[in-house]
Order: C-alpha cells, then sequence, then structure tokens
C-alpha cells in the first residue's frame, strides 16, 4: 500500500467535492429562489451529502497521519436555468465518473480507502443516472410540466 497516493487521491477529492459542495448549496439557493423548491431541495441534499463524503475522507487522510486540508478552487458558475445547470452537472459527472473508478481500482492495495472511494463512486454513478432522467423526462414531458413538477 502507498500511503502517500492514497492521501494525494483523498485531498485532491475533498477539495475538489467541498467546491462542488458550495456550488450545489448556491444553486440550490438560486432555485428557491425561482419557486423550484423541489429542485432546491434535491440540490441541498445533494450538497450535504457531499460534504458528508469529505469529512470521511479527511478522517481517512488523518487516519494515514496526513495533513487534512481543503486547497482553493477555480470559481464555479452559478445557473439561472435548471436544464443548463443539470447539463453542465452531468458533463462533469459522465468526464469524471469513469475517472474517479480508475482512480478507486488503483487504490486497492489500500482496502480501507479502496472501500471508502468505491462508496463515493456508487454515489457518483447513481447522481448521473438521476441527471440523465431528468433530461430524458423533460423530452418527454416536456419542460414545462417538468418545471411544474419541480414546484
Amino acid at each position: 500500500m502507498n500511503t502517500q497516493v492514497s492521501i494525494q487521491v483523498l485531498q485532491a477529492y475533498a477539495t475538489g467535492l467541498a467546491a462542488q459542495s458550495m456550488q450545489h448549496k448556491v444553486q440550490s439557493k438560486v432555485f428557491k429562489s425561482m419557486g423550484l423548491t423541489k429542485l432546491a431541495d434535491k440540490y441541498a441534499s445533494h450538497s450535504t451529502e457531499e460534504m458528508e463524503w469529505v469529512d470521511k475522507f479527511i478522517d481517512r487522510i488523518i487516519d494515514l497521519g496526513g495533513e487534512a486540508k481543503v486547497e482553493a478552487t477555480e470559481a464555479q458558475t452559478i445557473y439561472k436555468d435548471p436544464v443548463a445547470f443539470i447539463k453542465a452537472d452531468l458533463e462533469v459527472s459522465e468526464r469524471e465518473v469513469p475517472r474517479l473508478g480508475e482512480v478507486t481500482l488503483s487504490l486497492a492495495a489500500d482496502m480501507t480507502t479502496y472501500d471508502l472511494m468505491k462508496g463515493y463512486y456508487q454515489d457518483e454513478e447513481e447522481d448521473m443516472f438521476w441527471m440523465r432522467g431528468q433530461l430524458e423526462l423533460i423530452e418527454c414531458i416536456g419542460l414545462q410540466n417538468w418545471l411544474i413538477q419541480q414546484l
């Protein structure tokens, strides 16, 4: 097991996920201000869940003897168009979930970190499927009907 590699991976994901969590939190507030309370609740919950993963990653970094930190990241775009946001978020997921799978497999020698990352992978894959499903639903029932469901 290469402890330093595990720490570096966990650190990178903790940092990126903390930024993503903040974006989802702000996005939730934007959706709420638009009256899209169900969508707002979805992303508020998603933000909380992401920070729970950050906590787990930081705990594991500490367990491995590493220094826990959350580094600065680039500013995230905030959308007023919920469909544009879901499409942009899905694009990130479709690019990053396969990469996350590869990174997770590379940690197989560190079973605890591997299991942690595997759980995170499954969560991210589920989120990706949800976004695809929402876009398919919009195609099927139309944007206005979908927006009504988000009130």
